[in-house]
C-alpha cells in the first residue's frame, strides 16, 4: 500500500475565521483529511509579530481551536494542534536562519507590505516569518502545501532551503510542493468587492465569520456593496453581485449561471435575502457546534495536547536528523 502525502497546513488566530476561510480553504481541508496525513496549526507565534493583547490572544486562539473542530476537521483523522506547544518550531526556525540569505528574507513581498503597516514595529519576527513558516513545513517532511497567492513567494523560499540543505548535507528535507485545490471559490468582501474577504479586516461589515449570529449574516449581506443597476448577472462590471454569487453558489452548491437565471429579474433585495438565508443554513451547524465545543475546554485542551504530542513525536525525529547534519552533540 503506497504511503499517503503529508499535507501541512495552518492559520493565524487572528480576528474570526470567515466564511471565506471555510469555503477557500477548510472544505477543501475536510477532503484532504480523507486522502493525506494532514497536519493542520494554529499558526500562533506567527500572529506575534504583531502586538497582541495576551488575554484576548490566548481567548481567540482557544476559540480559533473550536472553529476547526466545528468546522469538521477530525482528531481521528489529521493531527490538530497549536504551533507554540511544538518547541520543535522554533528550534528548526533557527537552523534554517542560518541558511537562508538576508536579502531572500528582505526580498519578501509580505514582509515590504507589512513593514508599510506597522511602521513603529517592523521587527525581526516579522522579517523571519517565512523562515518560521519554511520550518513548520520541513519539520513533518510535508509533500505538500495549501497556499494561496499571497504564500507562494514564501513557499518558494521554503523549497529553496530544502534544496539548499538537501545538497549540502545529503537528502533530509522532503522538497514541498503547492497544493492547488480541485475546487474552491474566492470570496471577498463584502465592503469591496475587489478585496479578499479576511478575518482581519477592521471593517465587522465586510466579512462573515462562521459564528456570525443568523441576523449578523442577514444584515451583513443586505449592507453588501452592489451596483446600481437592477439585475443579477455574473460579470466583471458587477464585483459585488458577482461575489454574492460566487457565495450562494458555493453554499448551495447550485451553479452561479443557474442562481443567476433565477434571480436576474427579482431584485437586489430579495437576492440578498435569499443568499443571507443560505449562507445561514450552511453555518447553522457549524455554529452550534461551536458553543457546544467553546463550553467544554477541557475536552479542547485534550485533543490540543493529544495533537501536540503526536505532532511532536514526527518532529523530533526530523530535528534529531537535522542536528546531526550539522554537526551538534546528540542529547
Amino acid at each position: 500500500m503506497d504511503k499517503k502525502k503529508v499535507v501541512y497546513s495552518g492559520i493565524q488566530p487572528t480576528g474570526c475565521l470567515t466564511l471565506g476561510n471555510y469555503i477557500g480553504a477548510v472544505s477543501n481541508w475536510l477532503t484532504m483529511q480523507d486522502e493525506y496525513d494532514c497536519l493542520f496549526s494554529i499558526a500562533d507565534l506567527h500572529a506575534l509579530t504583531v502586538r497582541q493583547v495576551p488575554a484576548d490572544f490566548r481567548k481567540t486562539a482557544l476559540r480559533f481551536f473550536a472553529q476547526y473542530l466545528a468546522m469538521g476537521l477530525d482528531p481521528k483523522k489529521s493531527i490538530l494542534y497549536f504551533q507554540s506547544h511544538v518547541p520543535q518550531h522554533a528550534e528548526l526556525t533557527w537552523i534554517l536562519n542560518c541558511f537562508t540569505y538576508v536579502g531572500e528574507a528582505s526580498r519578501m513581498t509580505q514582509f515590504k507590505d507589512k513593514s508599510q503597516k506597522h511602521l513603529d514595529n517592523v521587527n525581526m519576527g516579522l522579517m523571519d516569518y517565512p523562515v518560521l513558516m519554511a520550518a513548520d513545513i520541513l519539520l513533518y517532511q510535508s509533500d505538500l502545501v495549501p497556499v494561496g497567492g499571497d504564500q507562494k513567494q514564501h513557499l518558494e523560499l521554503t523549497r529553496d532551503i530544502a534544496m539548499r540543505f538537501n545538497n549540502l548535507y545529503s537528502p533530509t528535507f522532503v522538497v514541498p510542493e503547492a497544493y492547488i485545490p480541485k475546487q474552491g471559490a474566492k470570496i471577498c468582501s463584502l465592503a469591496d468587492p475587489t478585496a479578499k474577504m479576511s478575518k482581519s479586516d477592521p471593517d465587522a461589515n465586510a466579512t462573515i465569520s462562521i459564528i456570525d449570529s443568523p441576523e449578523e449574516i442577514i444584515n451583513k449581506i443586505k449592507r453588501a456593496v452592489t451596483d446600481s443597476e437592477p439585475h443579477v448577472a455574473y460579470s466583471e462590471d458587477k464585483p459585488g453581485i458577482s461575489n454574492l454569487l460566487t457565495i450562494f453558489s458555493a453554499v448551495t452548491g447550485r451553479g452561479i449561471d443557474s442562481l443567476a437565471d433565477e434571480y436576474r429579474d427579482k431584485g437586489y433585495a430579495a437576492f440578498k435575502s435569499a443568499v443571507g438565508e443560505a449562507v445561514v443554513e450552511k453555518l447553522r451547524p457549524v455554529r452550534a457546534e461551536f458553543e457546544r465545543l467553546s463550553a467544554d475546554k477541557d475536552y479542547l485542551m485534550s485533543v490540543a495536547r493529544e495533537g501536540a504530542e503526536r505532532a511532536q513525536r514526527i518532529a523530533y525525529k526530523t530535528l534529531a536528523k537535522v542536528y546531526r547534519k550539522v554537526g551538534l552533540v546528540e542529547r
